[in-house]
Protein backbone atom coordinates (compact mmCIF):
# COMPACT_ATOMS: atom_id res chain seq x y z
CA UNK A 1 0.00 0.00 0.00
CA UNK A 2 1.55 3.31 -1.03
CA UNK A 3 2.03 5.86 1.79
CA UNK A 4 -0.18 8.86 2.53
CA UNK A 5 0.64 12.29 0.84
CA UNK A 6 -1.64 13.87 2.63
CA UNK A 7 0.46 17.18 4.38
CA UNK A 8 1.31 18.81 7.49
CA UNK A 9 0.72 22.12 7.96
CA UNK A 10 3.15 23.71 9.64
CA UNK A 11 2.07 27.21 11.54
CA UNK A 12 4.34 29.69 12.04
CA UNK A 13 3.37 32.21 14.60
CA UNK A 14 4.70 35.92 14.60
CA UNK A 15 6.27 38.61 16.75
CA UNK A 16 4.83 39.43 20.31
CA UNK A 17 3.02 36.01 20.36
CA UNK A 18 3.98 32.29 20.35
CA UNK A 19 2.34 29.27 18.53
CA UNK A 20 -0.33 29.24 21.64
CA UNK A 21 -2.50 31.81 19.45
CA UNK A 22 -3.04 28.67 16.85
CA UNK A 23 -5.14 27.20 19.78
CA UNK A 24 -8.37 27.91 18.14
CA UNK A 25 -7.36 26.58 14.54
CA UNK A 26 -5.24 23.70 15.50
CA UNK A 27 -8.58 21.70 16.57
CA UNK A 28 -10.67 23.00 13.67
CA UNK A 29 -7.41 21.27 11.08
CA UNK A 30 -6.83 18.23 13.07
CA UNK A 31 -10.92 17.66 12.91
CA UNK A 32 -10.64 17.31 9.60
CA UNK A 33 -7.21 14.53 9.52
CA UNK A 34 -4.66 17.01 8.53
CA UNK A 35 -1.42 16.52 11.16
CA UNK A 36 0.02 20.15 12.45
CA UNK A 37 3.14 21.37 13.72
CA UNK A 38 3.06 24.61 15.82
CA UNK A 39 6.96 24.90 16.34
CA UNK A 40 8.38 27.91 18.47
CA UNK A 41 9.82 30.57 16.68
CA UNK A 42 12.70 32.01 18.07
CA UNK A 43 12.01 35.62 16.95
CA UNK A 44 16.01 36.79 17.32
CA UNK A 45 16.75 37.18 13.80
CA UNK A 46 14.96 37.20 10.35
CA UNK A 47 17.31 34.97 8.51
CA UNK A 48 18.46 33.04 11.38
CA UNK A 49 14.40 32.03 12.16
CA UNK A 50 14.14 31.19 8.65
CA UNK A 51 17.30 28.66 8.85
CA UNK A 52 15.51 26.74 12.21
CA UNK A 53 12.05 27.12 10.66
CA UNK A 54 13.60 24.93 7.66
CA UNK A 55 15.48 22.82 9.49
CA UNK A 56 11.95 21.73 10.92
CA UNK A 57 10.42 21.26 7.43
CA UNK A 58 13.27 19.11 6.55
CA UNK A 59 12.57 17.16 9.57
CA UNK A 60 9.03 16.25 8.10
CA UNK A 61 8.29 13.28 6.06
CA UNK A 62 6.27 14.09 2.98
CA UNK A 63 4.45 17.52 1.82
CA UNK A 64 4.01 20.82 3.78
CA UNK A 65 1.36 23.38 4.18
CA UNK A 66 3.19 26.25 5.44
CA UNK A 67 1.58 28.91 6.99
CA UNK A 68 2.67 32.53 8.62
CA UNK A 69 1.29 34.56 10.70
CA UNK A 70 1.68 38.59 11.31
CA UNK A 71 5.91 38.38 11.02
CA UNK A 72 6.01 34.42 10.79
CA UNK A 73 5.28 35.49 6.81
CA UNK A 74 8.15 37.27 6.45
CA UNK A 75 9.85 33.96 8.00
CA UNK A 76 7.52 31.26 5.47
CA UNK A 77 8.86 33.79 2.92
CA UNK A 78 12.36 32.31 3.19
CA UNK A 79 12.03 28.74 4.67
CA UNK A 80 9.27 28.15 2.20
CA UNK A 81 11.73 27.54 -0.62
CA UNK A 82 12.37 23.97 0.65
CA UNK A 83 11.81 21.31 -1.85
CA UNK A 84 8.70 19.75 0.43
CA UNK A 85 6.50 22.54 1.20
CA UNK A 86 4.11 22.89 -1.58
CA UNK A 87 2.00 26.19 -0.40
CA UNK A 88 2.23 29.45 1.47
CA UNK A 89 -0.69 30.60 3.23
CA UNK A 90 -0.31 34.05 4.49
CA UNK A 91 -2.13 35.78 7.64
CA UNK A 92 -2.15 39.26 8.20
CA UNK A 93 1.54 39.06 7.28
CA UNK A 94 4.29 40.56 5.17
CA UNK A 95 5.20 39.13 1.80
CA UNK A 96 8.59 40.67 1.21
CA UNK A 97 10.18 40.56 -1.76
CA UNK A 98 13.67 39.39 -2.24
CA UNK A 99 16.48 41.98 -0.88
CA UNK A 100 13.61 43.72 1.03
CA UNK A 101 12.99 43.88 4.96
CA UNK A 102 10.55 44.40 6.86
CA UNK A 103 10.97 48.02 7.90
CA UNK A 104 10.80 48.51 3.98
CA UNK A 105 8.07 47.46 2.81
CA UNK A 106 6.33 48.53 6.26
CA UNK A 107 7.83 52.13 5.51
CA UNK A 108 5.75 52.22 2.16
CA UNK A 109 2.43 52.76 3.92
CA UNK A 110 0.83 54.99 7.28
CA UNK A 111 1.62 53.65 9.95
CA UNK A 112 -0.82 51.17 11.61
CA UNK A 113 -0.36 52.75 15.37
CA UNK A 114 1.49 49.66 16.46
CA UNK A 115 4.57 51.81 16.58
CA UNK A 116 3.68 54.73 19.42
CA UNK A 117 2.72 51.47 21.34
CA UNK A 118 5.91 49.75 21.12
CA UNK A 119 8.69 49.47 24.12
CA UNK A 120 12.70 48.76 24.07
CA UNK A 121 13.93 46.07 25.77
CA UNK A 122 18.13 45.59 26.08
CA UNK A 123 19.45 41.58 26.77
CA UNK A 124 22.11 40.30 26.71
CA UNK A 125 23.80 38.33 23.78
CA UNK A 126 25.22 35.12 24.79
CA UNK A 127 29.17 34.98 24.10
CA UNK A 128 29.35 38.37 23.26
CA UNK A 129 29.98 41.94 24.79
CA UNK A 130 27.00 43.36 22.97
CA UNK A 131 23.47 44.32 24.03
CA UNK A 132 20.39 43.27 21.58
CA UNK A 133 17.32 44.79 22.00
CA UNK A 134 13.78 43.65 22.07
CA UNK A 135 10.96 45.22 20.71
CA UNK A 136 7.41 43.93 22.35
CA UNK A 137 3.74 45.96 22.48
CA UNK A 138 3.39 48.00 25.82
CA UNK A 139 0.83 45.86 27.86
CA UNK A 140 -1.81 48.43 28.33
CA UNK A 141 -2.43 48.55 24.83
CA UNK A 142 -1.90 45.25 23.49
CA UNK A 143 -5.63 44.32 23.81
CA UNK A 144 -6.64 47.29 21.54
CA UNK A 145 -3.90 47.34 18.97
CA UNK A 146 -3.39 43.60 18.68
CA UNK A 147 -6.79 41.33 19.71
CA UNK A 148 -9.94 43.98 19.86
CA UNK A 149 -11.97 41.38 19.32
CA UNK A 150 -10.54 38.40 21.15
CA UNK A 151 -12.00 37.83 24.94
CA UNK A 152 -10.46 40.28 26.84
CA UNK A 153 -9.00 37.92 30.11
CA UNK A 154 -7.71 36.05 27.30
CA UNK A 155 -6.04 39.25 25.99
CA UNK A 156 -4.87 40.47 29.10
CA UNK A 157 -2.87 36.75 29.19
CA UNK A 158 -1.67 37.67 25.71
CA UNK A 159 -0.20 40.95 26.92
CA UNK A 160 1.90 39.28 29.86
CA UNK A 161 3.22 36.17 28.08
CA UNK A 162 4.31 38.11 24.86
CA UNK A 163 7.32 36.78 23.06
CA UNK A 164 8.99 39.99 21.71
CA UNK A 165 11.00 40.36 18.40
CA UNK A 166 14.95 41.09 18.07
CA UNK A 167 14.84 44.56 16.46
CA UNK A 168 17.13 43.30 14.11
CA UNK A 169 14.74 41.41 12.49
CA UNK A 170 13.13 44.73 11.11
CA UNK A 171 16.08 45.98 8.99
CA UNK A 172 17.10 42.27 7.31
CA UNK A 173 16.44 41.87 4.34
CA UNK A 174 14.98 38.87 3.08
CA UNK A 175 17.18 36.44 1.12
CA UNK A 176 14.64 35.16 -1.23
CA UNK A 177 11.35 35.04 -1.94
CA UNK A 178 9.50 31.51 -1.81
CA UNK A 179 6.26 32.94 -2.93
CA UNK A 180 7.77 33.16 -6.22
CA UNK A 181 8.25 29.62 -6.77
CA UNK A 182 5.23 28.05 -4.78
CA UNK A 183 1.59 28.87 -4.50
CA UNK A 184 0.81 30.95 -2.14
CA UNK A 185 -2.60 32.17 -0.35
CA UNK A 186 -3.01 35.20 1.72
CA UNK A 187 -5.44 36.83 4.37
CA UNK A 188 -6.14 40.54 5.00
CA UNK A 189 -7.44 41.33 8.40
CA UNK A 190 -9.28 44.44 7.61
CA UNK A 191 -9.81 45.08 10.86
CA UNK A 192 -5.88 45.28 12.06
CA UNK A 193 -4.89 47.69 13.92
CA UNK A 194 -0.97 46.33 14.20
CA UNK A 195 -0.21 46.03 10.54
CA UNK A 196 -1.57 48.54 8.19
CA UNK A 197 -3.97 46.32 6.01
CA UNK A 198 -2.77 47.84 2.98
CA UNK A 199 0.77 46.53 3.61
CA UNK A 200 -0.79 43.23 3.39
CA UNK A 201 -2.85 43.89 0.43
CA UNK A 202 0.47 45.31 -1.11
CA UNK A 203 2.31 42.00 -0.42
CA UNK A 204 0.23 40.17 -1.54
CA UNK A 205 -1.04 41.53 -4.81
CA UNK A 206 2.30 42.06 -5.79
CA UNK A 207 3.29 38.35 -5.02
CA UNK A 208 -0.64 37.30 -7.26
CA UNK A 209 -1.50 35.42 -4.21
CA UNK A 210 -5.32 34.33 -4.02
CA UNK A 211 -6.40 36.69 -1.47
CA UNK A 212 -9.65 36.75 1.14
CA UNK A 213 -10.67 39.55 3.11
CA UNK A 214 -12.13 39.24 6.77
CA UNK A 215 -13.04 41.52 9.35
CA UNK A 216 -10.82 40.87 12.17
CA UNK A 217 -8.04 42.55 14.20
CA UNK A 218 -4.38 41.36 14.00
CA UNK A 219 -4.98 38.14 15.87
CA UNK A 220 -7.40 36.65 13.38
CA UNK A 221 -6.72 32.74 14.24
CA UNK A 222 -8.28 33.27 17.50
CA UNK A 223 -10.80 35.78 16.17
CA UNK A 224 -11.81 33.96 13.30
CA UNK A 225 -10.65 30.35 13.55
CA UNK A 226 -13.12 28.85 11.20
CA UNK A 227 -12.15 31.62 8.36
CA UNK A 228 -8.27 30.72 9.30
CA UNK A 229 -8.81 27.06 8.86
CA UNK A 230 -10.90 27.09 5.75
CA UNK A 231 -8.40 29.49 3.64
CA UNK A 232 -5.55 26.51 5.37
CA UNK A 233 -7.76 24.00 3.61
CA UNK A 234 -8.05 25.90 0.44
CA UNK A 235 -4.46 25.58 -0.07
CA UNK A 236 -4.36 21.75 0.81
CA UNK A 237 -7.27 20.67 -1.30
CA UNK A 238 -5.39 23.12 -4.72
CA UNK A 239 -2.53 21.22 -3.92
CA UNK A 240 -3.40 17.69 -3.36
CA UNK A 241 -1.88 15.46 -6.02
Amino acid sequence: MSRSVRPTVVLVHGAFADASSYARVIPELTAVGLEVVAPAVPNRSLVDDAAYIASVIRAIDGPVILVGHSYGGAVITLAGTEDNVRALVYLAGYALEEGESLGELQGRFPDSGLADALVYTPFSVAGSDETGTDVSVEVGKFHALFAADVDPELAAVLAVSQRPLAARAFSEAATVAAWKSKPSWGLVATSDRTINPDVERFGYGRAGMTTVEVDSSHLVMLAQPKAVAELIQDAVRSTAH
